[in-house]
């Protein structure tokens, strides 16, 4: 994989030559391919969907649902199993407010000790007035791996089973089809994957992974802000989950008195939906598909393994397991008597972005007794040239520091 082509084909890091851009996982770049789908839209065709007979209309429909039918080969669902949303957290709190109703104070639903708040918060708020249990799967504080033995919390009792399949914060990859095989044995708990932080550096099979539902976002995997999807089970968007929002196009019939929703997955979108983004998802999925999951994943492994040795030889400690078979790119990391804030700031003034702080993951960082963690996260885009400029930036921290 010619990673030197890859990068020209990136406007942000064409425009800024000096930047090393190692904050993926808050939200990766965009390749041109991607903005050219989305420019062609706005200035070739700029319409709405599904309800004009005329040209434009009718070519905006066919991108749209083109864009729906490259997303559902991506992650080998059906076209009608695709729903787009706002974004993996617009899932999360969809699938929260539609799935708790039905739960009682004698019911648990099961987390993991991982999580990023917009899987942990509306969980929260709907046991406040539904009166369901949290447990939560625990995390080895050495490994940073998720407990078997802790599975045990997945009982008769529990409806729901919601979980990372990455750590935005660990990188630690979650035994997903083995979760979902004892939720499945236990209680046929309704299972549902946070795919965020895996959608973009893990080759993804809902039919594989055996899942209800699975939720991700555009603005990780190369694509635009403002989009992303849920991927549900038909069977389970036909009879087991309800519309959250309403309006148009989601419905079949409307009198004064009542509505009949329309068939999935439209009975999910109401009003209009993201056009412009959900075409330039489909574009990013086809730009991650012209790389190959074989180049992405052997690229971005050997980077990890760099950044960990190079971090762990200069005594930066990893907060995560220390090798890329058990882990993503997304690498975070404390130096010892320096805030995590001092370490972002001095690493930027040499051009490079990290993140820090608590990266949407307080409790997390609270159980380990950490005040906060700088992360570094990794995209097809990166270099070992990126890892080394990380690294002058990092002995400028500890130089400075040791003063």
């Amino acid at each position: 994989m010619l990673i030197t082509k890859i990068k020209q084909r990136f406007p942000t890091l064409k425009n800024n030559p000096a930047l090393v851009y190692l904050d993926s996982a808050a939200s990766s770049l965009t390749p041109q391919i991607v903005i050219d789908a989305m420019n062609e839209y706005y200035q070739k065709y700029r319409s709405n969907v599904h309800r004009g007979l005329y040209d434009i209309s009718l070519k905006a429909t066919e991108a749209y649902e083109g864009a729906r039918v490259e997303i559902a080969k991506f992650i080998n669902a059906e076209p009608n199993e695709i729903i787009f949303t706002a974004g993996t957290t617009h899932g999360l709190n969809l699938l929260a407010y539609t799935l708790a109703p039905r739960l009682t104070h004698r019911d648990n639903i099961v987390l993991t000790r991982m999580e990023h708040h917009a899987n942990l918060v509306p969980w929260q708020q709907m046991a406040k007035h539904y009166g369901f249990e949290i447990r939560f799967i625990e995390l080895d504080t050495t490994s940073y791996s998720l407990l078997p033995t802790s599975f045990n919390v997945i009982d008769a009792n529990t409806k729901i089973v919601s979980f990372a399949h990455v750590s935005n914060v660990l990188g630690t990859i979650a035994p997903a089809k083995e979760i979902i095989k004892i939720a499945r044995a236990q209680s046929r708990a309704l299972t549902i994957i946070d795919a965020a932080q895996s959608i973009a550096h893990i080759p993804t099979d809902v039919k594989d992974l055996d899942c209800d539902f699975l939720v991700f976002s555009g603005h990780k995997m190369y694509g635009p802000t403002g989009i992303g999807v849920l991927y549900g089970k038909k069977v389970m968007l036909e009879e087991h989950l309800e519309p959250f929002f309403f309006g148009g196009d989601m419905v079949a019939d409307v009198t004064y008195a009542d509505a009949v929703w329309n068939d999935i997955p439209y009975k999910f979108e109401a009003g209009t939906p993201p056009i412009a983004g959900a075409i330039g998802l489909g574009a990013a999925v086809k730009f991650i598909q012209g790389i190959g999951w074989e180049g992405i994943i052997q690229h971005e492994q050997s980077l990890t393994n760099k950044l960990i040795n190079q971090l762990t030889n200069n005594g930066v400690q990893i907060i995560g397991p220390k090798t890329s078979n058990d882990r993503t790119g997304v690498v975070s990391f404390v130096i010892p008597t320096v805030h995590p804030h001092d370490i972002g700031e001095i690493v930027n003034r040499a051009g490079v972005a990290i993140r820090v702080g608590h990266h949407c993951a307080i409790p997390l960082h609270k159980m380990l007794r950490l005040t906060g963690t700088a992360r570094a996260s990794l995209g097809v885009y990166n270099t070992e040239e990126d890892i080394d400029k990380l690294m002058e930036g990092i002995k400028n921290v500890i130089k400075i520091f040791e003063k």
